[in-house]
């Protein structure tokens, strides 16, 4: 392992408001998808920071498929949110915490 994950802040759009149950169903079905590929390292929901509606951490092969993860989140992909996409090198134990 690189020690490298992805992290994708939703941010919510103008109709973020307008999301029904059918849209929430995909969005987990899409973090279970993730999941089942063992890409997944953890998400949910951000308490206490204006707009943004949550976080999902993740594994990708490269930039490429990480930017392919965020625009197939459907929240992202139907219009309700949109996505910043950030590095996050890992510290740890087994790197000394990256000293």
């Amino acid at each position: 392992m690189d020690n490298l994950l992805y992290v994708m802040m939703i941010e919510r759009g103008k109709n973020y408001n307008k999301i029904n149950k059918e849209m929430v169903v995909k969005h987990v079905d899409h973090i279970r998808n993730l999941d089942k590929k063992k890409k997944l390292v953890l998400c949910g929901p951000l308490k206490g920071y204006p707009g943004v509606a949550g976080m999902i951490i993740f594994k990708a092969e490269n930039d490429k498929e990480a930017k392919e993860i965020c625009k197939s989140e459907p929240f992202v992909a139907e219009g309700y949110a949109t996505y910043k996409l950030s590095t996050l090198q890992v510290g740890n134990k087994e790197n000394n915490y990256l000293l």
